[in-house]
């Protein structure tokens, strides 16, 4: 289900202290946390969710008791707070959001499941999109057991993960710490007992224990995977309201249910009877699903129940259904948000069809060669080049151990990568190909090992011993472990970069299991490595590079500047990231980069002593200025949630409202989701996006242009990113009025010519100013 790994995520209650060092980090990097006055205890409030100089919800841990008796039961929770027409989600968000996340970090504290009170329904304007949450204040709370050896005092502490929502939608990472003393007895808190008497009111009751039975009847045996199915369900028990019209409108809200996408309640006018319709997911779960949900008896003041019944097994459509219900070509998912990919679902192929492991496999291997052509990996690729010609004059089992050197490098950094996306999975939050970028420290420590490359490559040090000969400094400074390093230096810089097949089997695997993310990062590391490997170890193909000679050494610092000018790329990111001040930070860093290679370089010619004090000289420069230097704040205003200019400077924030009703009014609309570190973006928007045709296009189409910038996390374009089967940026959407749902997806890599005839199948020769896109077409 779309929902399934995101809600595994939630059901982690009590998590290590790790997690709340992790939150507690992310805390002060964001600069979320926030003490209020007494009497509430200092780091047990914050805010988060920072909007032009605005905190959008604050947030205060409470206890209902000042001081607690070892073993005794008490009640602890999170009270949000959030400015007026702000919201954050329930444990189902609905069509779109994130659900709210608190993990508790209690050392001799035994703490429950969170208990949510009934959420409030949010609607798009045009009922579109309907999201489940909480507005202007809500305490999440759970029942908590003091330990029988608690003594002194009890460190209570919540890692919250929320997603803020107005018409944009903010993260919010805050980290709430108190201490509960511990004394003979319990002692209760008045104030915040009220509080919790109030929030508790709001929970709903288990159906059974609170004599209420729940029977469902369905009109087929059995639901099919991808079809509707419909119902009844009967409720009896005390207090049920007679008339349908006493329900509120939306007294029903389903959970998370495996297997069904949709599922609705509407009163028939029989007392305690409902008519149940909903739709079963594409594929069919393992075990049959339950109608989970939370009912409203009456009105919003009315109690409430949680259901938990039996519905049918899921069967798998038969072949011919299956078939039918594949996207036509082309045209890809609905623009419908859906939260993330369900683990290990199919996905869809670039042509519509679903994707099996093998094909993705092979989507991969192939998207990994491909990488090899895009402008990100030239400055490493033109440096194998440089090695390669130098090594064909040597055995070929030398060259063979450099080649093995150089794809083991690729696949050690392809596994890092592989399983720091699952451990960021893991921690509850999404990611995308190139997500790393987003953060200005990693951004920093690839622009410096850049700088120290290209320095290297200057002569201002070498790598390895300094004994020897001036031969065996020039083999040593091309060792194994230098093709090592190129090796995972390709990785690094191909990241940023999206090529054809890619974006569907990173997709894939970043919905999937573990097993499947760790095979398809390998294959693409295989694919990435293929084309050097080829060029050496086939017979042939070698004698194709140049002899060695003199030119290779100024070939050599030339392709510094080349690494040189992709360190000036990463400060244009880092201006993205941090603004001005952070691309100063940086380039102070970077400075001190270079000053320390210097002093590396003259230790290496000395002995003793002197070398001792030249190479902690050059870490201690590295050390103490990137302490000093490295510290990055947001930067300005965004366009979207990034700073990218994406199609063009007319071009709006990307946002759902003002899709539709861009829709609505019958223009076309193009969505750019691009980011400032995706060099593949930034091709596309300066060959074909900005060409002087397209444009015209645009403007004679009467297009809406929309940019959703990722250079900067941002958890609602990850989601539909995912919900189109792509795992990062470059991404574009194009949608017609007369088919507002069906998004056309178009390719990575762009031509004019792509991009003129979709705008033209978008507008339609009937759509108000569309015009002709030439004489066939009128």
């Amino acid at each position: 289900m779309h929902g399934q790994r995101r809600s595994q995520q939630q059901q982690r209650r009590v998590v290590s202290s790790g997690r709340a060092a992790l939150a507690l980090a992310m805390l002060v990097c964001l600069g979320a946390g926030g003490a209020q006055a007494a009497p509430v205890a200092a780091g047990a409030t914050a805010e988060g969710a920072k909007d032009r100089g605005t905190y959008r919800v604050a947030a205060e841990l409470l206890t209902d008791v000042s001081q607690v008796r070892a073993g005794d039961t008490f009640r602890v929770g999170v009270r949000f707070r959030l400015s007026p027409g702000w919201h954050m989600y329930w444990k189902n968000p609905g069509d779109s959001g994130l659900a709210t996340e608190v993990a508790w970090d209690t050392p001799g504290t035994t703490v429950d499941a969170l208990q949510w009170p009934f959420p409030s329904t949010f609607r798009t304007p045009d009922g579109f999109i309907t999201t489940y949450g909480y507005a202007d204040e809500v305490l999440l709370w759970a029942s908590a057991r003091a330990s029988e050896q608690a003594q002194g005092g009890l460190t209570l502490s919540a890692a919250v993960d929320a997603l803020v929502c107005e018409v944009q939608c903010l993260p919010a990472q805050l980290l709430l710490t108190r201490t509960l003393p511990v004394g003979p007895a319990s002692a209760k808190d008045a104030q915040a007992s009220a509080l919790f008497d109030a929030a508790a009111l709001g929970v709903p009751r288990p159906a059974a224990p609170a004599g209420f039975s729940v029977q469902v009847a369905l009109e087929q045996k059995e639901l099919t995977a991808g079809k509707p199915f419909s119902g009844t369900v009967t409720l009896a028990g005390p207090a049920l309201p007679r008339a349908a019209d006493a329900f509120a409108k939306d007294f029903f809200v389903p959970e998370r249910i495996p297997g069904v996408a949709k599922l609705a309640l509407a009163p028939t006018g029989t007392r305690g009877t409902f008519r149940l319709t909903g739709e079963a997911e594409p594929d069919a779960p393992k075990q049959a699903p339950r109608l989970r949900g939370v009912l409203r008896l009456g009105d919003a003041r009315a109690p409430s129940l949680e259901l938990d019944a039996p519905l049918a097994p899921v069967a798998a459509a038969a072949a011919g259904e299956a078939a039918a219900q594949a996207p036509a070509p082309v045209r890809e998912v609905p623009l419908k948000v859906r939260p993330v990919l369900p683990a290990g679902s199919a996905g869809v192929a670039p042509g519509g069809a679903p994707l099996s492991l093998p094909l993705v496999l092979l989507f991969a291997f192939l998207g990994g060669a491909l990488l090899n052509l895009m402008p990100c990996v030239f400055p490493v690729l033109a440096l194998k080049a440089y090695g390669f010609s130098r090594m064909v004059q040597e055995e070929r089992g030398r060259v063979g151990l450099h080649a093995g050197a150089y794809a083991g490098g690729i696949l050690a950094a392809m596994l890092a990568l592989a399983l720091a996306v699952l451990g960021v999975r893991a921690a509850g939050r999404s990611v995308g190909w190139g997500f790393q970028f987003q953060e200005p420290l990693f951004v920093a420590a690839v622009a410096a090992v850049l700088v120290a490359f290209a320095l290297n490559l200057f002569g201002v040090f070498h790598v390895g011993g300094a004994g020897g000969g001036l031969a065996e400094k020039v083999d040593a400074s091309h060792g194994l472990a230098r093709s090592a390093g190129e090796g995972v230096l390709a990785v690094v810089l191909a990241t940023p970069c999206s090529a054809p097949l890619l974006g569907s089997a990173v997709g894939f695997a970043l919905a999937a299991g573990p097993f499947t993310v760790l095979t398809v990062f390998l294959t693409l590391g295989l694919g990435l490595a293929l084309p050097f490997c080829v060029l050496v170890l086939v017979p042939g193909l070698a004698k194709l590079l140049p002899r060695p000679g003199a030119w290779m050494e100024r070939a050599k610092q030339l392709l510094g500047f080349a690494l040189l000018a992709t360190t000036v790329w990463l400060l244009w990111v880092m201006g993205g990231l941090a603004g001005v001040d952070g691309m100063a930070r940086l380039a102070a860093f970077l400075t001190a980069v270079g000053l320390a290679a210097w002093l590396y370089g003259l230790a290496q010619g000395a002995s003793g002593r002197r070398r001792l004090a030249g190479l902690l000289a050059s870490a201690l420069v590295v050390v103490s200025v990137g302490a000093l230097s490295l510290r990055f704040a947001e930067g300005g205003e965004r366009r979207g949630a990034g700073s990218a200019e994406g199609v063009a400077g007319r071009a709006a924030a990307w946002d759902e409202g003002a899709v539709a009703k861009a829709l609505e009014s019958g223009r076309p609309v193009f969505v750019d989701f691009t980011a400032d570190w995706c060099l593949t973006c930034k091709f596309n928007e300066r060959t074909v996006l900005q060409r002087e045709d397209v444009q015209a296009a645009f403007a004679r189409h009467k297009v809406a242009l929309f940019v959703a910038d990722w250079t900067r996390r941002d958890a609602t374009i990850g989601q539909k990113l995912a919900a189109h089967g792509r795992a990062g940026v470059p991404m574009y959407l194009v949608l017609s009025p007369r088919a507002p749902h069906a998004p056309e997806v178009l390719p990575e890599l762009l031509t004019a010519d792509t991009v003129l005839e979709a705008l033209a199948r978008a507008a339609g020769p009937t759509a108000p100013g569309a015009g002709c896109a030439g004489p066939e077409k009128c």
